[in-house]
C-alpha cells in the first residue's frame, strides 16, 4: 500500500508545481500581485469561469491557454491515480481478509446475513468464537465491512466457496439464507464436502424439515415453530422460561449453561461423578452427560457415573468456572 501511494504524492507535487509556475507566470508577464496571480491559477486549473482580475495581454492570454492545458491534463492524472488507489486499496483489503480466513481453524460457518444471521453473529461474536460469514447479496455487504466481520460474497451452495471458507476445518454450519432450496442445496453441499460438520439449517416451511434431515443437517429450526414453542412456554411456565434464558444466553454474566467434550488426557476419565471436584472446586452443577457412541443423554446423572473420554458433559456455573472446568 505505501508503494501505491508514490504515484498520487507524485501527480500531487505535479499539481503544486504547476500552481507554482502559474502563479509567477502572471507575476512576470502581467505584473501582477501574488494574491491576483494565485487567483487567476486557481480560476483557470478549476475552470469555475469566474471573471479575471484584469484583463489579459496577449502573452498573458496565450500563457493562459498554455496552463490550462497542462493544468488539466494533471488534474486529469491525479484523478486517475486517485481512483487507482482506492481500487488497489479495497483489493488489498480483500485479500487481507482472504488470508486471514484461510488461517481460520475449528471455526464457524454463517450462510446468510439477514436478520437471522445478524443475530447469530452477534451471539458467536459475544462468545468469542472464531467465524465467516458467506452472503452474496451485495446490499449486505456494508453491513459486515461496519461490524468487521470476515465474509465472503460467494454462493453458499457453490463447492468452491465452502472450501475458501474453510469447509474442511470448519467446527459447525448455520444455514439461515433466504429460501429453503438455498438452504438445503448448501447442507448437502457442506455435508458432501466435510460429512463430519455439524449443521444447523433454517426451514421456513414444514415440508423442508425432512428435506433438510435427508441433506444431513444435524439439526433443524423453524422459527415459526420454535417462537410459538417459545411463546407457549412463556404463557404457561414464564418462570421456567426465564431461568432457561438466563442460562443459554451468552450475555448473561452470573450463569450460564455449557457443555463441552471430555478430552483425552482429562482427569474425569474413568472417575465417577462423586469423585470429581465439579460443585466443590467449580462450584458447578452437571446436568447431563452423554455417552457420544450411544448418542443418549443421561438426565440427573447419579454419583456413582463414570465418566470416560469422548463423553458430553451438561453443565450449570459461572462462566468463568465452566472455562477452568473444560481445560480439567
Amino acid at each position: 500500500m505505501q508503494s501505491s501511494t508514490r504515484p498520487l504524492i507524485s501527480a500531487l507535487f505535479l499539481l503544486f508545481t504547476i500552481i507554482c509556475i502559474g502563479t509567477v507566470g502572471y507575476i512576470v508577464i502581467e505584473g501582477w500581485s501574488f494574491i491576483d496571480s494565485l487567483y487567476m491559477v486557481i480560476i483557470t486549473i478549476t475552470t469555475t469561469g469566474f471573471k479575471e482580475m484584469h484583463p489579459l495581454s496577449k502573452g498573458g492570454e496565450l500563457f493562459t491557454i498554455l496552463l490550462l492545458a497542462s493544468s488539466f491534463a494533471v488534474v486529469l492524472y491525479v484523478a486517475g491515480v486517485g481512483i487507482q488507489i482506492l481500487i488497489e486499496s479495497k483489493i488489498f483489503k480483500r485479500k487481507r481478509m482472504e488470508n486471514r480466513i484461510r488461517k481460520l481453524e475449528n471455526h464457524y460457518i454463517v450462510c446468510g446475513y439477514g436478520r437471522m444471521g445478524t443475530h447469530i453473529c452477534e451471539e458467536l461474536l459475544h462468545a468469542g468464537a472464531d467465524f465467516v460469514v458467506v452472503e452474496n447479496n451485495s446490499a449486505n455487504h456494508p453491513k459486515l465491512d461496519a461490524a468487521g466481520y470476515l465474509y465472503d460474497t460467494g454462493d453458499a451452495s457453490q463447492d468452491e466457496t465452502l472450501e475458501r471458507v474453510g469447509i474442511k476445518k470448519a467446527k459447525g454450519l448455520v444455514a439461515v439464507l433466504p429460501t429453503d432450496p438455498e438452504n438445503v442445496f448448501t447442507t448437502l453441499t457442506a455435508k458432501y464436502l466435510n460429512p463430519k460438520i455439524f449443521v444447523v439449517a433454517r426451514a421456513i416451511e414444514e415440508e423442508t424439515v425432512p428435506k433438510l434431515k435427508k441433506a444431513g443437517a444435524d439439526r433443524v429450526i423453524n422459527p415459526y415453530e420454535l417462537g410459538g414453542v417459545r411463546m407457549a412456554s412463556l404463557l404457561l411456565r414464564p418462570g421456567v422460561a426465564d431461568f432457561i434464558e438466563i442460562v443459554s444466553a451468552n450475555k448473561n454474566i452470573d450463569l450460564q449453561i455449557e457443555e463441552f467434550v471430555v478430552k483425552k488426557g482429562s482427569k474425569m476419565h474413568k472417575k465417577k461423578l462423586s469423585e470429581l471436584p465439579i460443585r466443590t472446586e467449580f462450584n458447578a452443577i452437571v446436568v447431563s452427560v452423554q455417552d457420544n457412541e450411544k448418542g443418549a443423554f443421561v438426565y440427573n446423572p447419579k454419583g456413582d457415573a463414570v465418566i470416560e473420554e469422548g463423553y458430553t458433559l451438561i453443565v450449570i456455573g459461572e462462566p468463568k468456572n465452566l472455562e477452568k472446568l473444560k481445560d480439567y
